[in-house]
């Protein structure tokens, strides 16, 4: 008999496919043959947004820096294209968005999600612990940003979802880098948003709250039920209900909303 987390995935997976095809069933015509690029994608919530983006429809490809085996396994399991570059340098941006538009077509979806934590009390922080989550978190969305826009207003049309989160909020213990990352996201969006309404282009923010991944996974026993026990309905996220989140931000239907921070935290932090 699966046990609480392997139902939770179940059902996710049930409910992601049944979103995409409602999504597919609305605007099929207009969302084949876009291309989305999803940073960070071939593990935790970046796997289940790339998954949940090709599901409904979309050429999807996958970013990644660090883990081969991750990236070769998530390839094989999925069929999605994975292309290996740091998010934060102009120049493999550049390039691998060059790849991309020319293997697939042009980013019409642009998913930053790339992240990375280095905690530490601040006077324990070290300067290269400080610039390593600005560049991963920060930094990189401009980058890629910059980047994809043009082409975008050109075209008329574009979908751009940063990936903030709880801590970028409310603030957490240890986390002056992560949470001044994740804050500036959320700057970021509503700045870019404004500039880029006009020509047809949306950007929007998630921040998700406390997420079922390999990075929470790590929490110490005890203080994951802390946490948990913070979270009134009473269970982590899933992954997939990020990705749902994004697969709608993504749609035509979606054409209104720019500027927005849509909060899925399990009502853990209101605002």
């Amino acid at each position: 008999m699966p046990n609480a987390t392997q139902r939770n995935l179940q059902f996710s997976h049930k409910a992601a496919t049944a979103v995409a095809e409602r999504l597919v069933s609305l605007t099929g015509v207009e969302i084949m043959g876009r291309t989305a690029l999803v940073t960070g994608g071939t593990r935790g919530i970046g796997s289940a947004i790339a998954r949940t983006l090709r599901d409904a429809g979309y050429t999807v490809a996958a970013s990644y820096h660090g883990n081969d085996l991750a990236a070769e396994d998530f390839k094989a399991a999925t069929g999605i294209p994975v292309f290996k570059w740091d998010v934060a340098d102009d120049e493999a941006c550049a390039a691998a968005v060059a790849k991309i538009t020319t293997a697939y077509g042009p980013v019409e979806i642009l998913v930053n999600n790339a992240g990375i934590t280095r905690d530490a009390m601040l006077h324990k922080l070290t300067s290269e612990h400080w610039r390593a989550v600005i560049d991963t978190d920060l930094t990189a969305c401009f980058t890629m940003c910059r980047t994809v826009i043009s082409p975008m207003r050109e075209r008329g049309y574009g979908r751009i979802i940063n990936i903030s989160s709880i801590n970028g909020q409310k603030g957490q213990l240890g986390q002056t880098n992560y949470a001044a990352a994740k804050a500036g996201l959320l700057g970021f969006t509503k700045a870019l948003a404004l500039e880029s309404a006009a020509k047809g282009v949306t950007v929007n923010a998630i921040a998700p709250g406390y997420i079922e991944t390999d990075m929470v996974a790590d929490v110490p026993p005890k203080v994951l039920d802390s946490i948990v026990a913070q979270i009134p309905v009473g269970r982590l996220g899933q992954p997939e209900e990020i990705a749902r989140a994004v697969v709608f931000l993504a749609s035509d239907d979606a054409g209104f909303i720019t500027g927005s921070t849509l909060t899925v935290n399990g009502g853990q932090y209101l605002i």
